[in-house]
């Protein structure tokens, strides 16, 4: 982004912010940020999400630094992930986006019920 002023989202930023603000992302944020958890119990955390997908998930916010993984020996060895101190500098932001979406959620579904009506009766723009 340039300035203040101007808002550009290059090819970069898109990139990583694709990565960190997708829907998984920020079920594993919002939970990692309560405490470290292992694989299983983010499973258990985030139901609707499948092996795969959290895999894929937690790869790429830990190559983006946001969280870490630590494997705990134990036995059997287990890994566990945690936010890093990167991850929580994103908490802000995202609580500020979430703001905005609870209080302009009532002006966003009358702008989509208005929406489908309109191709609904094909009068679409």
């Amino acid at each position: 982004m340039d300035t203040a002023d101007e808002l550009r989202i290059d090819a970069p930023h898109r990139e990583l912010l694709d990565q960190i603000l997708d829907k998984w992302s920020l079920s594993v944020l919002n939970e990692l940020c309560e405490r470290p958890c292992r694989f299983n119990e983010l499973r258990r955390a985030i139901p609707r999400v499948t092996q795969k997908s959290l895999t894929s998930t937690l790869r790429r916010l830990e190559r983006n630094g946001v969280i870490a993984r630590e494997v705990v020996s134990t036995r059997p060895v287990a890994v566990r992930y945690r936010i890093t101190p990167l991850g929580k500098t994103l908490r802000p932001p995202i609580d500020v986006l979430l703001a905005w979406a609870t209080r302009n959620m009532p002006a966003i579904e009358r702008a989509r019920e208005e929406f489908d009506t309109r191709e609904e009766e094909g009068t679409g723009l």
